[in-house]
């Protein structure tokens, strides 16, 4: 991948997620003001709110995974905790425990790392990550996990295979080894539980 496509990748996802934010969060505002109007409460509006909630926030975690970054700029500790825990709800939770801000190219390859431990776990789990500036450590705990080899080998040999074979839900573990590369920095993987990916 080279820099430039990958610039221009970053654009595209940069101006998707900037354009529906605003739609998506108008949305949950006018459900929270159906709410106060005394619109009944229901497990069809439970639905709606809930799903409008999880897009902007899946939205606001895309935008640091797939925009564009750089050293310049920061994430505090607070808002990457926000947006990870606005995600992680469900079957997959995730233990942010990372201390202090991130330089936002290291944020969005956290970001990354986080979606290639998602998707280590089809059926539930905790993802954990680790560490600070110097360096973070994603561990994927759970009882039934299952990480594609194929898939978990680009991270560490960006080579091991071509992009048209990669199917959309798993670009992150194309991006993330090219982001890494920008930082002089590589990943460390191990597939034994709990599956772990280091950089």
């Amino acid at each position: 991948m080279t820099q430039s496509s990958r610039n221009l990748g970053a654009l595209i996802g940069a101006r998707i997620c900037h354009d529906l934010i605003s739609p998506v969060g108008a949305i949950a505002n006018g459900l929270e003001l159906m709410e106060l109007a005394g619109v009944p409460d229901g497990p069809e509006m439970a639905l709606v709110v809930g799903s409008a909630a999880h897009a902007n926030a899946r939205l606001q975690f895309f935008r640091v995974a797939f925009g564009l970054s750089s050293d310049a700029q920061s994430l505090s500790e607070r808002e990457m905790r926000g947006i990870v825990s606005d995600v992680y709800t469900a079957r997959i939770a995730c233990d942010w425990a990372v201390n202090g801000p991130l330089p936002r190219r290291m944020a969005q390859a956290a970001f990354l790392a986080i979606l290639c431990g998602e998707q280590a776990a089809p059926f539930g789990g905790t993802l954990q990550v680790t560490g600070g500036e110097d360096g973070l450590r994603l561990s994927v705990i759970g009882e039934r996990l299952d990480p594609k080899p194929a898939h978990w080998a680009r991270l560490t040999r960006p080579e091991a295979g071509d992009l048209d074979d990669l199917p959309a839900a798993q670009v992150q573990f194309a991006l993330l080894p090219t982001v890494l590369a920008e930082m002089g920095r590589w990943a460390e993987t191990s597939l034994v539980r709990p599956v772990t990916l280091s950089f």
